[in-house]
């Protein structure tokens, strides 16, 4: 399986991300070692979307960051994303 997902710090900053191993890429976010989310504090996982193929979950993630699809996907978790 592949994912793609939403995750959300305390400060309310957004990452989508992509991997095959959620529970694994969680962690390193939240590890000091990752250049870009160690520096914003602590990553909670709001949403994801499971993909049996490889391109298609790049597909949806390359949608996500670049166009209205974003948007979108905001405003259907808009509760998920307060609750952080």
């Amino acid at each position: 399986m592949y994912y793609v997902y939403v995750l959300v710090n305390e400060e309310g900053k957004k990452y989508i991300g992509f991997t095959s191993d959620l529970r694994r890429r969680l962690k390193e976010h939240n590890s000091k070692g990752n250049r870009y989310t160690s520096k914003h504090g602590k990553w909670k996982l709001v949403y994801y979307e499971a993909y049996l193929s490889k391109s298609d979950a790049l597909k949806r993630e390359k949608r996500l960051k670049d166009g209205r699809a974003r948007h979108l996907l905001m405003e259907r978790i808009k509760g998920s994303l307060e609750e952080v």
